[in-house]
């Protein structure tokens, strides 16, 4: 990466940096762009050469928070050496949960903006520059397992919103039980959608 492109992408993490701080602590209706802008140290025009307004930089950087902790994740799961696919399944739900349980402002702030076609966008996308794609991930752990899926894209879809709608309300408000309460029985019902979706 040359100079200018390094300088680029440092801009671009500082405006990303400051926003997520102001939208997680005033809260975005109170944030304008001069506030992100002023406390990154960087120019108006530059803001703009990135982004629309600050709704476009909240859902970019919803997705591109998402991506890190996708990114996170598949280089964790690598690093546990674990064979079974289900096992792996598991293993990224619960590294992105503790990640989550870890982080209150990112907790909250995914929670509030979560949709499919913001994770969707952020699997699709290396975590860095040279990355991997989250997604391109799960399909070589899919193809190197002993069974054939039927239909990964909609198992995937359905593992994420399951994780998502359940995991929010245990994770901020410990409600109908804690994440670790709950994290026995959100492990059974992702291995139930894995082998409903097996086709051998």
């Amino acid at each position: 990466m040359g100079k200018l492109e390094d300088n680029k992408k440092r801009k671009k993490e500082a405006l990303f940096h400051t926003a997520f701080e102001l939208f997680t602590t005033k809260g975005i209706n109170k944030t304008a762009v001069s506030d992100i802008v002023d406390r990154a140290g960087v120019a108006k025009g530059t803001f703009y050469l990135y982004f629309k307004d600050k709704y476009d930089i909240r859902n970019k950087l919803i997705t591109h928070k998402a991506n890190e902790l996708f990114g996170m994740a598949s280089a964790s799961v690598e690093k546990a050496a674990l064979n079974d696919f289900e096992d792996k399944v598991i293993y990224i739900v619960d590294f992105i949960i503790d990640q989550l349980t870890k982080n209150p402002p990112l907790m909250n702030f995914i929670a509030k903006n979560l949709s499919w076609g913001v994770f969707k966008t952020a699997l699709s996308q290396p975590a860095d520059e040279g990355g991997s794609i989250f997604y391109d991930k799960f399909m070589e752990m899919i193809q190197n397992d002993s069974h054939h899926y039927d239909h990964p894209d909609i198992m995937l879809f359905t593992i994420v919103e399951l994780t998502s709608a359940t995991c929010f309300p245990t994770i901020l408000e410990a409600s109908p039980v804690t994440i670790g309460e709950f994290k026995p029985y959100l492990h059974r019902a992702i291995r139930a959608i894995l082998y409903a979706n097996r086709g051998d």
